[in-house]
């Protein structure tokens, strides 16, 4: 499933980034594939989300965030 697709909340794995560009970006904000990461808010009319990785909270764009690829993983 696509970031996008995620609710509120929910705890995710990233699996893959479809494009490199994207993939650096991530990577400035030390988001990696494989790393876990919860989504805490998302915009309404494809505005950008708010994820929590690490003790951390990372906003990026909803373009963005559809080149996310995330597989659900259980809460700690």
């Amino acid at each position: 499933m696509k970031l996008t697709q995620v609710k509120p909340g929910m705890q995710v794995r990233i699996l893959r980034v479809q494009r490199q560009g994207v993939r650096q970006r991530l990577a400035m904000h030390g988001l990696l594939e494989g790393d876990v990461v919860r989504l805490k808010r998302m915009a309404p009319w494809k505005g950008p989300l708010l994820l929590e990785a690490g003790g951390r909270e990372i906003a990026i764009g909803h373009g963005i965030a559809e080149k996310i690829e995330v597989e659900p993983c259980a809460s700690p």
